[in-house]
């Protein structure tokens, strides 16, 4: 059974990779803030990302600003995006249709009352 934990850990896993294979020149900060975390977690978040094989950085050769990094996925980390893609897709799949019953209920209990 999935824990809480690792979903959370997923979910941002899955967000940092999805937002960096469409933007790999993203800042950390503005990563950070679409992934919903702080950029100290996002730094973190990438080390590990680093570690692991899933993305590599690399300076911008030609942009003025030497500290910006390019964030690239690797076949590693591509194969694991999509992994994590059918897990996320899988459970937001179940979160919905957990909703939908709810809510057909509370119809149901509403045209009873």
């Amino acid at each position: 059974m999935t824990t809480r934990r690792q979903t959370a850990n997923d979910d941002t896993l899955f967000w940092t990779l999805k937002v960096l294979q469409e933007n790999p020149g993203v800042t950390q900060r503005t990563l950070a803030k679409e992934v919903g975390i702080n950029v100290s977690t996002i730094n973190f978040c990438l080390k590990a990302l680093v570690e692991k094989g899933w993305i590599k950085m690399g300076n911008f050769s030609k942009n003025p600003d030497k500290l910006s990094y390019a964030y690239l996925l690797t076949p590693t980390g591509v194969a694991e995006k999509a992994a994590l893609t059918k897990r996320f897709l899988q459970r937001k799949m179940t979160e919905y249709e957990k909703l939908r019953e709810e809510i057909e209920a509370l119809k149901t209990q509403m045209g009873n009352e």
